[in-house]
C-alpha cells in the first residue's frame, strides 16, 4: 500500500510539472487537444497504456534495470 501511495504522489508531481514550468505552452497544448477527434485521443491513450504496461512488465520481469 505504501508503494501505491508513493506512486500516486509521483504521478501527481509529474502531471503538475508542465503546468508550473510552462503554463502558456500547456494552455496552447490543451486547446489543440480539445479540437482533436475523440477516436484519435482514444488511440493515443491506448498506446500510452500499452507502453506503460510494457515498461512495468520489463522492469519487473527482467534484470535490465538492476
Amino acid at each position: 500500500m505504501k508503494l501505491f501511495i508513493l506512486l500516486i504522489g509521483l504521478i501527481l508531481v509529474l502531471e503538475g510539472l508542465p503546468y508550473v514550468a510552462a503554463p502558456e505552452a500547456m494552455q496552447d497544448w490543451l486547446k489543440k487537444i480539445s479540437i482533436m477527434d475523440a477516436g484519435h485521443l482514444r488511440s493515443l491513450g491506448v498506446i500510452a497504456m500499452v507502453v506503460g504496461l510494457s515498461l512495468c512488465f520489463i522492469v519487473q520481469k527482467t534484470t535490465l534495470f538492476s
